[in-house]
Parts: C-alpha cells; sequence; structure tokens
C-alpha cells in the first residue's frame, strides 16, 4: 500500500468520523481526527486480523484506551467490513450496539473502554497469557496523552518489562490536550521518553501523521527483543481542519452543520 492510499483513507475516516459526531451532536472529535492515521496504517498495514473472522486465535489485539474516540476506530472497522457501513447511522442511538464509548459487543473490538487507564493492564495480561501458552500474536494497546495522569497506567509500565513482553506494543497519541487544558499545564509529561526508557522499555517517537514513518516504525516492533516496545506518536488535536486543530473546543463540541460541510471541503481538497 502507498503512501497515497494510506492517506486516502485516512481522509475518508476523518470525514466519516467528523459526520457521526454532528449527526448526534457528540463529543471528542478532536481525539479521533488525530488518531486516524495511526488506525489508517494499523489496520491496513500492519495487524494480522481477519474480519470475516473476527475471534480467530491467531489475530493481533488491539486495545483503543482512549475509548472516546470512537468515531475513528468505528470507521475503520467499517471500511474492513468488520461491521456494514449502514450500521454506522446507528451511532449513539439508544439500543445500537455502537456506543459513544467504545464498545466490546462490536465485531473487531476486544475490549470496552472510556473509563481511562483500565486497557493498558489488560494488554499486559493478554501479553503474558500469550507468552506462557507460546502464542506468536501480538498485543497492541493506543493510549491517550492526558490518560496518562491516571497512576494505574504506571503500574503496567513497570510489569511488562519485568516479565519481558516484547509481543506487547503501546502507541500514545500524543496531541498535548486533554479535557481542561495543555497537558503540560495539567500534569507535564515532559520528559516523557526518558521516563519511559527509565522503565526499561524501548521507545522511538515518531510524526503520528506521517503514514511512511508510522509504517516503517511499527513494521520492526518489537524493537529489542524481551523487551516492550512503546511508541510516542506526536500528533495534532483535530488534524486536517483547521479551525479544529489544537484547540481544546474540539474535545467536547461538535460542529454544526456549517462547519462539518467546510471541514469535509478541506479534508477533501488536503
Amino acid at each position: 500500500m502507498t503512501a497515497n492510499d494510506y492517506k486516502e483513507i485516512s481522509k475518508k475516516v476523518r470525514i466519516e468520523s467528523l459526520k457521526l459526531v454532528h449527526r448526534v451532536d457528540a463529543s471528542h472529535i478532536g481525539g479521533s481526527l488525530s488518531v486516524c492515521d495511526i488506525l489508517t496504517v494499523l489496520y491496513n498495514g500492519i495487524l494480522k486480523i481477519d474480519p470475516q473472522n473476527p475471534k480467530w486465535e491467531n489475530r493481533d489485539r488491539l486495545l483503543f484506551s482512549k475509548g472516546h474516540s470512537c468515531t475513528a476506530l468505528y470507521s475503520i472497522l467499517a471500511q474492513k467490513k468488520f461491521i456494514n457501513s449502514e450500521e454506522l447511522e446507528n451511532f449513539g442511538k439508544n439500543g445500537s450496539y455502537l456506543t459513544t464509548h467504545i464498545n466490546h459487543c462490536v465485531p473487531g473490538i476486544e475490549f470496552s473502554t472510556g473509563s481511562l487507564g483500565h486497557a493498558f493492564s489488560v494488554g499486559c495480561g493478554m501479553a503474558l497469557a500469550a507468552k506462557r501458552k507460546n502464542e506468536n500474536h501480538r498485543i497492541f494497546v493506543i493510549l491517550s496523552d492526558g490518560e496518562l495522569d491516571e497512576g494505574s497506567n504506571w503500574e503496567p509500565f513497570l510489569f511488562a518489562p519485568q516479565h519481558k513482553l516484547d509481543n506487547l506494543i503501546v502507541i500514545i497519541d500524543y496531541n498535548k490536550i486533554q479535557s481542561f487544558g495543555n497537558v503540560k499545564d495539567i500534569i507535564d509529561l515532559n520528559p516523557l521518553d526518558e521516563k519511559l526508557r527509565s522503565f526499561n522499555w524501548e521507545v522511538k517517537e515518531i510524526d503520528g501523521h506521517n503514514h511512511d514513518e508510522i509504517f516503517k516504525t511499527l513494521c520492526v516492533v518489537p524493537f529489542v527483543n524481551n523487551k516492550p516496545s512503546v511508541i510516542i506518536a506526536h500528533t495534532i488535536k483535530g488534524k486536517g481542519v483547521d479551525f479544529m486543530e489544537n484547540k481544546l473546543k474540539w474535545h467536547y463540541s461538535s460542529p454544526s452543520k456549517e462547519q462539518l460541510q467546510v471541514a469535509i471541503k478541506q479534508i477533501e481538497q488536503s
């Protein structure tokens, strides 16, 4: 798959995410737009998965810890035919399994998320179980940066190296804005790379919107045998829409009809 192929898929995911949020006046479009490129590469070039058999035993597992950014993942799952595209029409409606935080009842989703700080520990358990059973599938966990304020994430950062979980890959969507402000003003994570290295993780930093860089980095995991891998992906909240980029407002706001049209046009022309 070429860089242009990834770009076109990412554009479709961004547009669908915008439509979903607008349709039910939902939140978290900023964080959905920041993670689109990472999800696009994972689902179209990295993950060992079978949409026709979502529970295939040898599949790679992806735990999407930042469950509030569900529209990006639902859009990808529809593109990959885990779910029918028509089902997206029910997003956020009463009785739909396409809830406004990630729901494990949806084919292709391993674990319900939304309460931040839970998925990482579950991912460690999955990775440890796979190691002990000599299984060769991998566990990917996508974390948000603000989520690292949760103390429950630092236990697995300690646990995984102790147990040599090189089948565990963590990707941090580092868009630098959380629910009530800039990450550096709430609890400054810097120097994040040094912190994680001191915990005995193998760390790489990338541009989380550069499809080639994302792909090449993920192709070589684990970075070091017997060590877990963490990728700090520098991203932009609201990526692709100029009036949303790096704006705290779009953690909770939903675009109006007029704003939606402008946003879609910008993405289509990018």
